[in-house]
């Protein structure tokens, strides 16, 4: 990893993503051997909305690498309440912590504190934008199914609000998949998405029928629909439990579909599914520790040379005023 933060999958390259899933693969493999990886470093969870998956995820990883984690806890709790601002928030953390993990309901606060802090940000979703730790446990789950190359991918449900869709599809132009997006027309993907993906050359078809199309997808990746980003509860309304898939929606797909789900789900996937063999998408959470194991350690490594850097700097800039006052 050649990066300070992680705020977007947009700045991941092929490389950057395959070294994170190696190492997400090793660590899964032998999770002993990873336990004092990272003694001594400490993670703040900075959550500004509702998370289970992610936060605990990431409390799980950091714990599992031998580190610690410090948690804001609930804005009603905290001095946001108070009136504090988010780049004040994020200062005063950095003084507690080696990484920071945020999670906010406006579209590009996780890149508005990284330019007021020296300690990695990780965005752990921004509103409708991006929520590329998301994305690599896809990625992971993905290659663990079958693989990520010469592959067919249906993503289903919110692709206007849903920061999973937005993520994943950033990162799937990296490898040969064709991609095909499956939504409401309300609900269709954000028109500067859409171009950036023409843009990179990536093979993308828009439908709004699940069933047409699930005989060539090697993937369905279901989304719920977002209703807290609605702005009008009637238009929520109107595409609310559109989609479900069942076992009669599934008898027209491949034997070897593999169907995922970000989580929560509400009633876009039946019960029933979880007991087939298409259903991975439990597996796909608990894919999220060793994933975020491997981001962290990656991370802060590299953090690690820098404040040594940062010091060595200090130290000479202090032996230069010395000598320059003897002088």
């Amino acid at each position: 990893m050649h990066q300070d933060h992680l705020l977007s999958t947009t700045q991941l390259s092929r490389e950057d993503i395959e070294t994170i899933l190696d190492r997400a693969a090793a660590i899964d493999m032998n999770p002993d051997g990873w336990e004092a990886q990272q003694s001594g470093m400490v993670l703040g969870l900075c959550f500004f909305e509702p998370s289970t998956r992610t936060r605990m995820s990431f409390d799980a990883a950091m714990k599992r690498l031998g580190g610690r984690t410090i948690d804001m806890g609930g804005v009603d709790n905290s001095s946001i309440s108070k009136g504090e601002t988010l780049a004040d928030t994020v200062r005063v953390i950095a003084g507690y912590a080696d990484a920071i993990v945020l999670r906010h309901p406006s579209e590009g606060a996780a890149k508005l504190a990284a330019e007021f802090v020296d300690v990695p940000v990780i965005n752990a979703g921004d509103g409708a934008g991006q929520h590329p730790t998301q994305t690599l446990l896809d990625l992971y789950t993905m290659r663990e199914n079958g693989g990520l190359n010469e592959i067919t991918v249906g993503i289903a449900g919110d692709l206007k609000y849903g920061r999973t869709v937005h993520s994943l599809a950033a990162a799937l132009t990296n490898f040969d998949v064709r991609q095909h997006f499956i939504s409401p027309e309300s609900l269709q993907l954000p028109r500067n998405i859409r171009y950036d993906l023409h843009d990179s050359g990536a093979q993308v078809r828009e439908h709004t029928d699940i069933e047409p199309v699930l005989p060539e997808l090697d993937i369905l990746y279901v989304t719920r629909i977002q209703r807290e980003r609605f702005p009008d509860e009637n238009e929520y309304q109107r595409v609310a439990g559109q989609y479900r898939v069942d076992t009669d929606v599934l008898l027209h797909a491949d034997d070897n579909l593999t169907v995922m789900h970000p989580l929560p789900r509400v009633d876009e996937i039946a019960p029933e599914v979880d007991q087939t063999e298409y259903a991975a998408y439990f597996e796909q959470a608990h894919n999220g520790v060793p994933v975020r194991m491997a981001l962290l350690d990656a991370l802060l490594e590299g953090a690690k040379w820098t404040i040594m850097s940062q010091i060595r700097t200090k130290m000479r800039i202090r032996s230069l005023m010395r000598y320059h006052q003897k002088g």
